[in-house]
C-alpha cells in the first residue's frame, strides 16, 4: 500500500515494483528497477528516505529514522530479508544480510557486506568494500572481487524481477492437487552452486 503523509505522497518510477502487501508512507523517493518485497515498511513520515536505482528491499524489511534525517540507499543496495535501516545511508552496491540492523548516523561505504544478524551501532562507519560481522559488528576483512561478483549477480536477479512480477504474477486460488503437466523453471545463478559449469 502506498499512503500519503502530512500531504506527502510517495514518488515511485514505474519501472519498480512494490509489492501490494508493503507499505511505503510519505517522504519516500524509489527510483528504476526496484524491488520491494511484502511485509516491507518503508516509512518516510519523520524524515526522508531514497532508494536509488536497482535497489531492492526484501521481506519484513523496515527502513525508519529519527526526526529531521534522511535514509540513503545507493544505487544496487541490495537489503536482505527482515533487515532493518534506521537513518543509515547505504553505499552503491552494498549487501546488507538477512535480520541484519544498521542504526542511525551509519555510513557504509560502496560494495560492502554486512552479515546476516549483524548490528551496526549508531554513528559507525565503514570504508568501501569492507566485510562487517557481529554484534557489535566490525570490520574483519576487505571484500573480494569474487564477492562482489557474487553479490552483483544476486542483485541482477532482483533487477529483472520488477518486470518479471508485472508480467507474471496475479492473485489466484490454490490448487488441491499437483498437475501431472506442471513445470517449473528456476533462473540460473550460477554463483550459488559449487559445482557450476
Amino acid at each position: 500500500m502506498i499512503y500519503k503523509f502530512n500531504n506527502i505522497i510517495p514518488v515511485i518510477d514505474p519501472s519498480s515494483f512494490i509489492h501490494p502487501q508493503a507499505c511505503v508512507t510519505g517522504n519516500v523517493i524509489i527510483g528504476k528497477n526496484v524491488y520491494v518485497g511484502p511485509g516491507a515498511a518503508i516509512r518516510g513520515d519523520w524524515g526522508q528516505i531514497i532508494i536509488e536505482d536497482g535497489c531492492n528491499i526484501q521481506e519484513n524489511c523496515t527502513i525508519h529514522m529519527f526526526p529531521g534525517t534522511t535514509v540513503l540507499l545507493k544505487e544496487n543496495a541490495h537489503i536482505g530479508h527482515g533487515a532493518i535501516i534506521h537513518g543509515a545511508i547505504i553505499g552503491k552496491n552494498s549487501l546488507v544480510g538477512m535480520n541484519a540492523v544498521i542504526m542511525d548516523n551509519v555510513q557504509l561505504g560502496d560494495e560492502c557486506i554486512v552479515g546476516a544478524l549483524s548490528f551496526i551501532k549508531t554513528d559507525d562507519i565503514f570504508e568501501n568494500r569492507s566485510l562487517i560481522v557481529g554484534n557489535p559488528a566490525k570490520k574483519i576483512k576487505e571484500v573480494s572481487d569474487q564477492m562482489i561478483q557474487w553479490k552483483s549477480s544476486g542483485t541482477q536477479l532482483y533487477q529483472q524481477l520488477p518486470e518479471e512480477m508485472k508480467n507474471h504474477w496475479e492473485a489466484c486460488e490454490p490448487l488441491i492437487s499437483i498437475p501431472t503437466d506442471r513445470k517449473i523453471t528456476y533462473p540460473n545463478y550460477k554463483p550459488w552452486r559449487k559445482n557450476a559449469d
